[in-house]
């Protein structure tokens, strides 16, 4: 039956090429639609109760998406020259549309220039700005500078760079419809949704999915607008732009860049290494055009599905064209030792046993290399999911294209007129099976130092990484980060969240409480921009809408003293607590800005005069004129649960910050510092989020090799029928899994979203290997029964496929390196590490193995 099928290809190659022809013709035209995710809802860890208490919290101190300008001029911060380009700059932002407000030093309230008394404040219908004639802007500068709100957060402590927050106008259609996601979503884990909730679900993932990609595209084209103004002032400020959608923004461009720019170059790249090894035409053309026709194929299908790619799934096709090459080789070299020793066969019925050959074994590295891709799917991370179910269907599709494809070019194209011998690299794999031969010891035991350095490697591999490490320290990203992290108060947000004790919240709930109608009302007219300013320099690489906490808080309740529930944390006790786990988080030299209602209370305390007692700090909770509320209160305090927020921002920048080890450290801290229960103390925002992130990676990757090498293993026995020569087949490919994590370990390179897909590139490639070799080797066996004859013959035939397809793939992606985005970068390198280390596996271990173990049995037929 097979026979029968190739020879039908083979026989209708104008048909099978014209049928190619249209599926690329029609999924060009998709390739239009397709789409780049750097969204944070495509980068967390889906049914995390973390990220469900995170949207919580988000919603008590609505958040919204913003971005962050730096202004550092040549002269002084608060000079004439400084100022009046800066408030020129602020205009122009104010005047884009998609800005919904823009706050800097110009407009932010001034306690203590001069100083303001506590009655002074309470009875102030408007406090002073830089933009008022008469403040003295010598006082002003001391109190951006010493002031515990505004030092390192909206002026550096030397006072020569300032930030400028321009907030982003949200469609609230968007939380809306997360909303209800999650509640079906949660509804469909403890019950069986009915047919009306189940096509309801569908229905608003779909219009949430969409809603991204349409507030994607918009936030693209703010950023740019944002720059473009930017850039007419750089004349008078060194200015950076950062915040959330800026960095989606140059990820998006980045990885866009990558797939077209080094796409094209690596495929011109294998094109000419193929052309150097083959000397003819016909065997350079064959791999690159069925290369080319099943890329466009799949990207014109994900186009079509609207299956987006993110910043991990989008390396997709650089191992779709690896995968498609190999069986494009496979077969081309199969047909070669058919020409070469059959040159006056018909060349229709070369093709279609050349095919048919190696059916058999390219099937089964498929099946395998779909089993290694598919452990990315337990990963809990939609992109990573992705990239497992793109690279399943990828590989079928190759598989597809491959065994129609070929054979009908190889049929189509004219026939040499002489048959060109396979010498020029035929040498080099010959001389492995030499090496075999005359240090075979040598390999074993090199082998086993290898074994040795894998395990050191492994156990020095981590899971911490730098966000700023992603990228080249020319591009603006790194510059921004790293001034802000530097000279503004660190990058990367947590909060923490303290509860009051139980009878504190049973007392509370007894006292008469605001009318939560008018809160409402007041809410819908919230509040002014700086409160933002407590969060906004956390400069959150991920974020959508629930990551850009701007610090606002849920409405006006700070209407009229008397008016409000009195709240723990505006008592003694309560601000004592407070002030400790504040001092505490504070001296932690992971951390840089802290801020808290122990920051409205040292401010307070400075213009009262004296530590503020008890009718002070109620009065502090009631009486607070708006923009003070809204800049030291609100962001920090949530009186319907009575919860305390403490807004800490670590140093992303910082070599020595070990995520899980730093929450793990704190939390023990403040409960035990503090003596407090340990539900008292919730930790939230992206450092929590983004380390459960790396934990559920090492452990639902790493882990899950061992059953990925099982169920190859199993594989392995049921193809060859033999279990020592399976176990045999896994040697090498569990060194080089090992050796390119053991490598990734011994050099730093962390774990994180996008290395962790390596070790599955490295799993699927080193067992095609293995398995061409095994096979291959069992047929030349066969011929004489000797076990180095049959060694030498197999190197000089499928080695050399596997040879031409590893220098090919190596050159190609050795382009990778020059990327902006360092990701791409080791991806270009360990790919390249993992094709030298699968190809040294299957030609010098597993025969040296094969020769000492002799699983085919005994030579001669003895």
């Amino acid at each position: 039956m097979i026979e029968s099928y190739f020879r039908q290809i083979t026989s209708r190659a104008w048909l099978v090429l014209l049928f190619f022809g249209l599926l690329v013709t029609l999924a060009g035209g998709q390739l239009g639609k397709i789409r780049l995710d750097a969204s944070s809802d495509s980068l967390l860890l889906q049914g995390d109760p973390d990220l469900a208490f995170f949207r919580e919290t988000s919603r008590h101190y609505a958040s919204s998406e913003f971005l962050i300008l730096t202004w550092r001029p040549a002269g002084d911060l608060l000079a004439a020259s400084s100022l009046e380009p800066l408030a020129a700059m602020v205009t122009a932002l104010r005047e884009i549309p998609g800005v919904s407000s823009v706050t800097s030093i110009l407009d932010v309230p001034l306690l203590e220039s001069p100083p303001l008394s506590l009655t002074d404040l309470s009875e102030a219908e408007q406090l002073p700005t830089l933009r008022d004639p008469a403040v003295d802007t010598g006082l002003a500068f001391e109190e951006f500078t010493t002031s515990p709100v505004y030092r390192d957060l909206l002026v550096g402590a030397a006072g020569d760079v300032s930030a400028i927050q321009v907030s982003l106008a949200t469609d609230p259609s968007g939380p809306l419809l997360l909303d209800e996601r999650e509640a079906l979503r949660g509804r469909a884990l403890v019950e069986q949704l009915d047919p009306i909730a189940t096509s309801r679900l569908q229905e608003v993932e779909a219009l949430y999915d969409a809603f991204l990609a349409v507030e994607g595209e918009r936030r693209s084209e703010l950023v740019a607008e944002v720059r473009a103004v930017a850039e007419q002032f750089k004349s008078h400020a060194e200015i950076f732009v950062g915040g959330v959608p800026m960095i989606a923004a140059d990820m998006i461009d980045f990885i866009r860049a990558d797939l077209v720019v080094f796409g094209i170059a690596i495929i011109g790249i294998m094109t000419l290494v193929l052309g150097i090894i083959f000397r003819d035409w016909r065997w350079v053309v064959i791999p690159i055009l069925n290369c080319s026709m099943t890329a466009t194929i799949m990207l014109g299908l994900l186009g079509f599905l609207d299956w987006r790619m993110s910043v991990i799934s989008s390396n997709f096709v650089a191992v779709l064209l690896i995968i498609t090459l190999s069986l494009s080789v496979h077969v081309v070299v199969r047909y070669r030792e058919l020409e070469q020793v059959s040159p006056d066969e018909n060349r229709r019925r070369r093709a279609a046993s050349a095919a048919q050959l190696m059916l058999i074994p390219c099937g089964y590295t498929a099946l395998t290399t779909i089993v290694a891709f598919a452990s990315l799917m337990v990963a809990g991370i939609q992109p990573v999911i992705d990239f497992g179910l793109m690279m399943t269907v990828g590989i079928v599709l190759a598989f597809v294209t491959t065994f129609m494809l070929v054979p009908a070019l190889i049929t189509l194209l004219p026939a040499p007129k002489r048959v060109i011998p396979s010498s020029l690299d035929s040498g080099m794999t010959v001389r492995f099976a030499g090496w075999v031969e005359r240090y075979g010891p040598a390999v074993l035991v090199f082998s086993g130092v290898l074994v040795l350095l894998v395990a050191v490697g492994i156990s020095r591999l981590k899971v911490e990484n730098r966000f700023i490490d992603y990228f080249k320290e020319s591009t603006e990203i790194y510059q921004g980060m790293e001034l802000l992290d530097a000279r503004l108060g660190g990058t990367i947000p947590l909060d923490i969240v303290l509860y009051p004790p139980l009878e504190e919240s049973a007392d509370t709930a007894a006292v008469e409480s605001v009318d939560t109608a008018e809160l409402q009302q007041l809410d819908d007219g919230a509040a002014t921009d700086i409160g933002g300013l407590a969060d906004t320099f956390a400069d959150d690489p991920f974020g959508d809408d629930d990551f850009g906490d701007d610090g606002f808080g849920g409405g006006d309740f700070f209407a009229e003293a008397g008016s409000v529930a009195p709240s723990y944390w505006f008592s003694p006790q309560g601000r004592d607590l407070l002030d400790q786990a504040h001092r505490l988080v504070e001296a932690r030299t992971e951390t840089g800005k802290v801020l808290s209602l122990s920051t409205a209370f040292e401010v307070m305390d400075g213009l009262y005069g004296a530590p503020l007692g008890a009718i002070e700090l109620a009065l502090v909770q009631n009486s607070m004129p708006e923009d003070v509320a809204a800049t030291l209160v609100r962001p920090y305090f949530y009186p319907d649960t009575d919860e305390a927020r403490i807004s800490v921002r670590a140093k992303e920048t910082s070599k020595d910050l070990k995520r899980d080890q730093f929450l793990r450290e704190l939390r023990l801290e403040l409960v035990e510092t503090l003596n407090i229960e340990p539900e008292r103390v919730q930790f939230t925002s992206l450092l929590v989020l983004y380390n459960n992130v790396l934990q559920s990676l090492f452990k639902s990757q790493i882990l899950t090799l061992g059953v990925v090498f099982l169920v190859i293993g199993l594989m392995f026995w049921v193809l060859f029928r033999s279990l020592p020569l399976a176990l045999l087949a896994l040697a090498p490919n569990v060194l080089a899994a090992g050796l390119v994590l053991g490598v990734m370990g011994l050099l730093g390179i962390p774990l994180d979203i996008m290395t962790i897909t390596i070790a599955a590139i490295v799993v699927g490639i080193g067992v095609d290997d293995c398995i061409h070799y095994i096979h291959r080797f069992r047929s030349e066996f066969a011929v004489d029964q000797s076990y180095h004859a049959a060694m030498h013959r197999s190197h000089g035939s499928i080695g050399r496929a596997m040879y031409y397809t590893t220098l090919t793939v190596m050159v190609g992606f050795s382009l990778l390196t020059l990327s902006n985005f360092t990701p791409s970068l080791y991806f270009g390198l360990l790919t390249d590490l993992a094709m030298i280390a699968a190809v040294a596996g299957a030609l010098l271990l597993l025969p040296k193995l094969i020769l000492v173990f002799r699983p085919l049995g005994p030579e001669g037929g003895r």
